[in-house]
Formats: structure tokens, C-alpha cells, sequence
């Protein structure tokens, strides 16, 4: 069984000059452990695809499955219950810029319930995975990018699932090669499957074992990235 899969999922947005189609019938089968890279330009729907694989984009046709549960079907609870599986680190990486860097971590773990000394403890694992343990008390603004950040927080419940979403669009190669590092050796880790969305050929061939090729919301090519 596929960790991810989407089978004939469509989007389609209502705008006041008519429907945009952004998806158009897209099926793909992300296996488990796997580092799968989804290219394209802008505007080919690598973004929407990627929102609809933790429900924060709800499809308009077809199915997306998390290990055999069509995330259709789930209430509104056990929706919640599934994302707790699926870390997302986003584009503007969504940073609480009046907190620290230990009180960012934290935030997820309170939410779920932890106390402030069980989730300060957990968060300080994560920094060190990251290798910001020396930043704890810092604030976002003062780090040279928020990209260790947000994957601390997005480890912080545990995923089994980590959704990257152009997370290295704007750094120089020398950054996104350690944000790349980084990732690889969470995969070899702790196993998690890991989605990289980008628009850059030279990250998928760097860390991605396979590869889907987007263009106008369809699935124009997949498959290895070697081949």
C-alpha cells in the first residue's frame, strides 16, 4: 500500500472571470520513505496539489488516501487526528515572529495537549536535530532564513509524512544545499516520506528518488528521477 495516494483529483476555483481549473484529473502513488519530487513552473499547480494532500485544499473530484484512509470521509476531528501525520513546512514558512525560536517548536506541542516542560524538552531535541539548539532564545527575525525553523516545527508531532512546499525557492545554492543535507538525513532517520514541491531541477536531482512533472495542473511525466 502507497503512503500517499492521489487518484483522478481535480480543483477547480470559482473566480469572477470564470472557473480556473488548477488541477486537471492528476493520480500519482508516493511510497513510503520515499523523497518524491513534484516540478513545474509557476502556475502549473504544484502548490494546490500538494494543499489538497493534507485536506488544507479540499479536491473538487477524486480521492487523496493517507495509508488506506480517504481523507474525503474523515470528520472534522479525525481530519485534525490525520494532519498530526503530515508536517508542512510552507513557502513564507509561517513563523510566530513574536516568539522565540523554542516558543515557535513549542506551539504545535501545546495544541496537542503537552505540558509547557514535556514540549520545551521535545523542542530542544528538534533544535539540535536542525542544529539551531544554540538559537533557542532567539527570535525568527534574527536567523539568516526560517527554513531550519519551520522543519523543527513541522517534526514537532511526530509526522510520517513532511510536505515542503518550495521551501528552498529563495536561498543561494551553498543554504539550500545544508536545507537539502538536512532533509536527506531526517528521511534516513527517522523513515519519514518527504514531498519536496519546487520549481528547481537541480534540488530534485540532488535528494528526490522520483519525480512528477507538472504542467497546466496535469501530470505531464513521472518516474525516476534517474531515468
Amino acid at each position: 500500500m502507497s503512503e500517499i495516494e492521489i487518484k483522478n483529483v481535480s480543483k477547480k476555483y470559482e473566480t469572477k472571470d470564470g472557473t480556473v481549473e488548477a488541477l486537471k484529473n492528476v493520480s500519482l502513488s508516493i511510497e513510503q520513505g520515499d523523497i518524491y519530487g513534484i516540478i513545474g513552473m509557476s502556475g502549473a499547480g504544484k502548490s494546490t496539489l500538494v494543499r489538497c494532500m493534507n485536506f488544507l485544499e479540499e479536491p473538487t473530484e477524486g480521492q487523496v488516501l493517507i495509508k488506506g484512509r480517504t481523507l474525503g470521509s474523515l470528520s472534522k476531528k479525525e481530519l485534525r487526528k490525520q494532519r498530526e501525520d503530515i508536517g508542512m513546512i510552507f513557502q513564507h514558512f509561517n513563523l510566530l515572529m513574536q516568539k522565540s525560536v523554542i516558543d515557535n517548536v513549542c506551539f504545535p506541542l501545546y495544541i496537542q495537549g503537552k505540558k509547557k516542560k514535556e514540549a520545551r524538552a521535545k523542542a530542544l531535541e528538534l533544535l539540535e536535530i536542525v542544529g539551531l539548539q544554540d538559537r533557542a532564545k532567539a527570535y525568527p527575525a534574527q536567523l539568516s532564513g526560517g527554513q531550519k525553523l519551520a522543519i523543527a516545527r513541522a517534526l514537532a508531532s511526530n509526522p510520517k509524512i513532511l510536505l515542503c512546499d518550495e521551501a528552498t525557492s529563495a536561498l543561494d545554492p551553498q543554504t539550500t544545499a545544508s536545507i537539502l543535507e538536512l532533509l536527506e538525513s531526517i528521511n534516513k532517520r527517522f523513515g519519514i516520506t518527504i514531498v519536496i514541491i519546487t520549481h528547481q531541477m537541480s534540488v530534485v536531482r540532488e535528494i528526490c528518488t522520483h519525480v512528477a512533472i507538472m504542467k497546466d495542473g496535469q501530470v505531464a511525466e513521472k518516474g525516476l528521477v534517474t531515468e
